[in-house]
């Protein structure tokens, strides 16, 4: 699929690729294979950083030399240069002012000077969306303004502020003004359209934040339009957002929605898959308690103390993955960290204790991936680029489709270990999907492996009644 608009997007985490298919994600900070995809006008390329597993000045740092070399080789060839796209969580956590603003540095030394920043972080399809200014969350059929939601309380990224202008104000710790920021309200979308979007976006000026309201895709894709209008013009704005507004930036209009006869699980692997989970959030609690519910599963919980104890943790991570490979032969298999969140008051080592956890469900899943189960699904963000890259050995992947619309990706490894090749990989955020869709997600792809089975091992109903 292309479009005019070439999109370099940066992915502070695996899930921003949820509302789009058929682009390309690179999973390792070599802009060589993202050189591949930006060369060619109108693709779009997600470059997955996991930069919300880092302190903010790391983050900064992997986004300002991955995009300073890509856009310096692209200025060597007389290329155009990509529309940039920081992408985050629609619920508001990352390093939200550090980012954008470091893409905006990088254009900078190219003579590029930012307009400003559109600040959009609506997931339609999740129930993410904004208005008046307000962002909320939909939780159990309920909207709540999100500074009102568990996600606020954030151990390194939490805030207070639900309005999106007071939010920026808090976040850049008084830097923004209030009044500086623009917006970009549904009145103005719906009733003057583009011609009034792009009024609007004329404003911005010396890199001026500017938040879009959107409740539906309709609304987004009116802003993406403008945008285009200033583009034409010759102005630079680089994008903040969560994962709709790639949809229309990249041109695209539907979501793919994945059904068994999608989905293919190449041969020689196990019968059976594996779920790793890793968020904590009260969603992934309720859906692994309903997964566990309705399976019959080999379950293993890493006990996250026993973790961060350096004696005890290299035994009990090898006991996990032996036990797991011996399972998956009869059924699928969970491992999941303890629930109870550990947690200090400073965030770099709250993300420290994190990326600890995190790192020891990787090596199980690096040891069961040997074995080439049938496929792997990672719940949570942080866990899921990890998993993939780190576990699995992924290096790039094309977005094959979603689960449900908008939501939950399947990426199809193209650049991988052969024991990761063939088998379907399910990018699971934590904070997305209702409470049963981790038990229909392991449903379709117990479908599809069922299906892969009867497929490579046909059976003649003549030779079964008939045997010689």
């Amino acid at each position: 699929m292309t479009t005019p608009r070439t999109l370099l997007v940066l992915d502070d985490d695996p899930t921003g690729s949820q509302c789009v298919h058929d682009v390309d994600v690179v999973l390792e900070l070599d802009p060589a294979p993202v050189l591949d995809v930006v060369r060619h006008p109108g693709r779009t390329c997600f470059v997955l950083t996991n930069s919300r597993a880092r302190p903010e000045a790391e983050a900064v740092a992997i986004n300002t030399a991955l995009v300073s070399a890509v856009l310096q080789e692209l200025a060597a060839e007389r290329l155009p240069l990509p529309h940039l796209v920081s992408r985050s969580d629609s619920t508001l956590r990352g390093h939200v002012i550090a980012e954008p603003t470091a893409l905006a540095d990088v254009l900078a030394e190219q003579g590029v000077a930012v307009d400003g920043f559109l600040f959009a972080p609506a997931m339609i399809e999740a129930g993410r969306y904004t208005e008046d200014d307000v962002h909320y969350a939909v939780l159990q059929g309920k909207p709540m303004p999100v500074g009102e939601t568990d996600f606020a309380a954030d151990a390194t990224f939490g805030y207070s502020s639900s309005d999106l202008k007071d939010f920026l104000v808090e976040r850049s710790g008084g830097a923004l003004e209030r009044d500086a920021i623009l917006s970009v309200g549904l009145e103005d979308i719906r009733a003057g359209g583009t011609a009034a979007v792009a009024d609007i976006l004329r404003r911005a000026m010396d890199r001026a934040w500017v938040v879009v309201n959107a409740t539906d895709y309709a609304d987004l894709d009116t802003v993406a339009q403008a945008l285009a209008v200033l583009e034409a013009e010759g102005r630079t704005f680089v994008t903040r957002c969560g994962p709709s507004f790639v949809r229309p930036l990249a041109g695209l209009t539907d979501s793919r929605v994945l059904g068994p006869e999608h989905i293919t699980v190449g041969r020689g692997r196990l019968p059976h898959g594996l779920v790793a989970v890793g968020s904590h959030v009260g969603l992934t609690n309720r859906q692994l308690a309903e997964l566990r519910a309705r399976r019959d599963l080999f379950e293993v919980e890493l006990d996250v103390p026993t973790l961060l104890d350096d004696d005890a943790r290299p035994g009990h991570v090898a006991d996990a993955a032996a036990r797991i490979v011996e399972a998956l032969a009869s059924r699928d298999a969970v491992v999941w960290t303890s629930r109870e969140l550990v947690r200090t008051e400073d965030p770099d080592e709250s993300l420290a204790i994190a990326r600890s956890v995190s790192d020891a469900l990787v090596e199980v899943v690096h040891v069961v991936a040997r074995s080439r189960p049938a496929w792997v699904v990672a719940k949570g963000g942080i866990t899921s680029h990890e998993v993939a890259h780190r576990g699995l050995g992924i290096r790039r992947a094309s977005v094959t489709g979603q689960f449900f619309p908008g939501q939950i990706s399947l990426f199809q490894p193209t650049d991988a270990p052969a024991t990761t090749q063939g088998g379907p990989y399910v990018v699971f955020p934590g904070n997305v999907g209702g409470e049963s869709a981790l038990a229909d997600v392991v449903d379709v792809l117990d479908r599809a492996a069922e299906r892969a089975r009867t497929t490579a091992h046909p059976r003649t109903s003549a030779s079964q009644e008939n045997p010689s």
